[in-house]
C-alpha cells in the first residue's frame, strides 16, 4: 500500500500530466513540482493543479518526491530518464523512489537508467483522452490505466488507479504496442473517419458545421448501441442485412472519392464478418458482398 504521505512530482507540463496532477492532488497526493522545457507551460499546469513548484528542471522537481511521472511524449522518455539519472548525487539517490512513465507503446525498459540507480519503475498509461489540460479530475472515473513494469511499481500503480476511480489491468511488455493500437483505432482513427464522412456531405453543399451536426448523433447513437449491446446486434445498415445493390450503389458514387472507397470496402469487409459471425447475412450474399467489395 501507498503511504497516506506520498509527494508526486510532474515531468512534462502537457495536458496528460496536468490532468493527472490535478486528479492525484485532489487524492490527497501532495505534488511536489511540475517540470517542463517551457516555464509558461508549466506555470500554467501549477496554475491548475494548485500546487507544486514550477520548474524547467526534472531533477529540481524530482527531488524530495516519492513519485515521479514522466509525462513527456514517447521518443523523449528514455532521454529525461537518463538526464535524471546522470543528475542523481550522490549514487542511489533514487532508490525507494517509483518512477511511472505514462506511455501507451513504449515499455518499462526505457526507465532502465532509473531502475538501474534504484527506483522501481512501470508504465502507467490512462486509457483515455485528454484534450485539454483543464479536464474535471472525474475523466478517469471508469477508464482502464494499463501497468507493466517492476512489481512494487506495478502494485502501486494499481493502488494509484483504484485511487482515481480507474480499473488497473497488469500487461505483458510484449503485448503494449498492440494494446496501444487498438486503442488508437477506437480514438485517433475514429476523428479523421468522422471527417471523411462528413467532407462526403460537405461535396454535395452542406456546410461543414452542419455537416457534423447531421452525423453527430448517429455516431453517438450507435455508440450507445455499442455500450448496450453485443456488436453484432449493434451493427446496422445495408452490409448488416447483406443488401448488395445498396452497397453497389454506394461503391458507385464513391468512386469520384477514392480515399473514402478505399475505407469503405475494407471496414465494409470487417462489416460483413462481423455480420457474417452473427448469422445475419444468408451465405449467397455473403459471396455476392465479398466479391463487390473485392471490386469482382
Amino acid at each position: 500500500m501507498l503511504r497516506p504521505d506520498r509527494k508526486a512530482s510532474i515531468i512534462g507540463a502537457g495536458r496528460l500530466g496536468t490532468v493527472l496532477g490535478a486528479a492525484l492532488r485532489r487524492k490527497g497526493i501532495a505534488i511536489r513540482g511540475i517540470a517542463d522545457r517551457s516555464l509558461a507551460a508549466a506555470r500554467e499546469s501549477r496554475a491548475i493543479i494548485g500546487r507544486g513548484a514550477a520548474t524547467r528542471s526534472a531533477a529540481r522537481a524530482a527531488d524530495g518526491a516519492d513519485l515521479v511521472f514522466i509525462t513527456v511524449p514517447d521518443d523523449a522518455i528514455g532521454s529525461v530518464a537518463r538526464s535524471l539519472a546522470a543528475a542523481a548525487r550522490p549514487a542511489g539517490t533514487w532508490r525507494g523512489k517509483i518512477v511511472f512513465h505514462t506511455s501507451g507503446a513504449v515499455t518499462s525498459a526505457a526507465l532502465a537508467p532509473l531502475r538501474a540507480a534504484g527506483a522501481a519503475c512501470a508504465s502507467f498509461h490512462p486509457v483515455q483522452t485528454f484534450p485539454r489540460k483543464d479536464l474535471a479530475p472525474s475523466v478517469f472515473q471508469g477508464a482502464t490505466i494499463d501497468l507493466e513494469g517492476d512489481p512494487r511499481a506495478v502494485r502501486a500503480g494499481a493502488v494509484l488507479a483504484r485511487k482515481l476511480g480507474a480499473r488497473p489491468l497488469v500487461l505483458r511488455a510484449e503485448d503494449k504496442a498492440l494494446f496501444h493500437a487498438a486503442e488508437g483505432i477506437v480514438s485517433n482513427l475514429f476523428i479523421p473517419l468522422f471527417d471523411t464522412a462528413c467532407r462526403l456531405l460537405a461535396s454535395t453543399g452542406i456546410a461543414d458545421r452542419d455537416a457534423a451536426a447531421i452525423l453527430l448523433p448517429l455516431a453517438e447513437g450507435t455508440l450507445q448501441s455499442v455500450k448496450r449491446l453485443d456488436r453484432s446486434t449493434a451493427l446496422t445498415g445495408p452490409i448488416s442485412r447483406g443488401d448488395v445493390e445498396t452497397v453497389r450503389r454506394h461503391i458507385s458514387v464513391l468512386r469520384k472519392h477514392p480515399a473514402a472507397l478505399r475505407i469503405y470496402k475494407v471496414l465494409g469487409t470487417e462489416a460483413m464478418a462481423l455480420a457474417k459471425r452473427g448469422n445475419r447475412i444468408p451465405p449467397a450474399r455473403v459471396r455476392a458482398m465479398a466479391r463487390l467489395l473485392a471490386g469482382k
